[in-house]
């Protein structure tokens, strides 16, 4: 995947899982994982950033697996955050769905073009 793609949608991403529900940070890697790819590089950094910012706040839960997990929960304000990114994300590939996709319509005209 292009990295500039990436880049600009993965904190999107990282917001929308933790608006469904409160998760610890591995647990976050290995969703977005099988969809994108990311590594623990990427996403911890985000979710510093977007703690200091008080999008979220953290607590310690127990694990049966060993030290206790940092699990990060959506504030207010982080749900107002992720509701105007997403917003302008739905209205942002909406554009560029219209743009990319009417090449779509015409794509035998367009294939003619570029036969010689």
């Amino acid at each position: 995947m292009n990295a500039q793609f990436k880049r600009g949608i993965v904190e999107l991403c990282v917001l929308s899982l933790l608006a469904e529900e409160d998760m610890y940070g591995y647990k976050i890697i290995q969703i977005l994982a099988q969809h994108i790819d990311v590594n623990e590089n990427t996403i911890y950094p985000i979710l510093r950033r977007l703690t200091k910012e008080l999008y979220f706040e953290t607590y310690l839960e127990e694990s049966h697996e060993g030290a206790p997990r940092k699990y990060y929960r959506m504030t207010k304000k982080g749900y107002k955050h992720y509701r105007r990114l997403s917003d302008e994300w739905d209205s942002f590939i909406g554009g560029v769905y219209q743009i990319i996709h009417k090449g779509v319509k015409d794509y035998e005209q367009i294939s003619k073009r570029f036969e010689n």
